[in-house]
């Protein structure tokens, strides 16, 4: 068991207040092997999460305190940092309204700042919705996106990190008619170098292998089913194997995760959001993390989303937000 100093504080952002994010936070801080791995400190609302708690009767205190220094830390209680100021009694579940909006983000912000200052040890997120997102005033698409703009990070890429398998993604959230266009030699290659760099120094793998995934049927079938394959993906793959990185593809996306799943690789290279989310969610629906790779900071998240057809119900599975608590900590202690 780590002692009381040596347990890193990780930050857990309450996310969109009207999700399940305030369900699942109590529901996974009442696991103890959360407390023995760290310190988790959660900032977002405290009659929203005194609520939530009571609601699920978790029987956990609910303990405000106005700095990560200040948290009690001990499981039984839940230490959460006040940033907004709801009334639960106006509060509708998976009806975001600007007022929410505006909380969700004050809750990363903070979460942020704390991460740069080295006040907390790493970030794990609950879900937010893009339209509270948009509504609240903020540009921006998701987490990513406000995280890579606040730590003035330039070159960053989303991973999903499970047990069994890892994929890393080119382009993010891209209607999928935009994709092709917005691959690149250079765009690919630097998703290859960030994921062998991270899987390293985060994940403590002293050798990776890496396969990338082609965007095409069958690889293009040499260019038979498109020429991205030859004109953008293999000049990419070739340029990592001559930096030294052990990569090979572009593999048919129809096969890759299949030989993924039995071992042959450490993580997959993604063209698009959905050719990596769909086989990683078939294996790793309930415990899988998103990583923000890429970042001076450690930050995963949940990989989910707001479940507002299920927020407040108490249904919603907190297995992805332990997992994201703990890979936060194993990336921490590896940095």
């Amino acid at each position: 068991m780590k002692s009381m100093e040596k347990r890193p504080i990780i930050a857990i952002t309450m996310g969109d207040p009207v999700g399940i994010g305030p369900e699942i936070i109590p529901k996974a801080l009442v696991e103890s092997s959360v407390y023995r791995a760290c310190r988790p400190l959660v900032l977002g609302d405290v009659a929203v999460i005194t609520a939530a708690s009571e609601r699920l009767n978790t029987g956990l205190r609910v303990h405000s305190v106005d700095s990560p220094e200040a948290g009690v830390y001990q499981q039984g209680s839940i230490d959460v940092i006040g940033l907004s100021d709801l009334d639960c009694s106006r509060l509708q579940h998976g009806h975001p309204t600007r007022e929410t909006g505006r909380a969700m983000v004050a809750y990363i912000n903070q979460a942020i700042d704390w991460a740069m200052q080295g006040r907390v040890q790493g970030l794990a997120t609950c879900p937010i919705n893009k339209r509270a997102l948009r509504m609240s005033g903020v540009d921006f698409d998701g987490h990513t996106e406000l995280l890579a703009e606040r730590t003035k990070t330039s070159d960053y890429i989303m991973m999903l990190a499970g047990s069994r398998l890892r994929v890393a993604l080119v382009t993010i959230h891209l209607p999928l008619a935009r994709v092709p266009g917005k691959l690149t030699t250079e765009a690919v290659f630097k998703t290859i170098r960030i994921t062998d760099d991270a899987l390293r120094s985060a994940f403590g793998i002293p050798k990776p292998a890496l396969a990338v995934a082609a965007l095409n049927p069958h690889a293009g079938e040499n260019g038979l089913f498109g020429d991205e394959e030859i004109q953008i993906i293999s000049p990419a793959v070739s340029k990592a194997g001559e930096a030294g990185i052990d990569v090979s593809g572009p593999h048919p996306p129809d096969t890759v995760f299949y030989r993924a799943l039995k071992g042959q690789w450490d993580a997959v290279v993604c063209m698009y959001h959905d050719q990596g989310l769909i086989p990683f969610k078939m294996v790793h629906f309930s415990d899988g993390v998103n990583v923000t790779l890429g970042l001076p900071i450690v930050r995963t998240s949940v990989d989910h989303g707001t479940a507002y057809d299920i927020a407040g119900t108490g249904k919603a599975d907190p297995g992805s937000l332990v997992a994201a608590i703990r890979m936060a900590v194993e990336l921490s202690g590896n940095r």
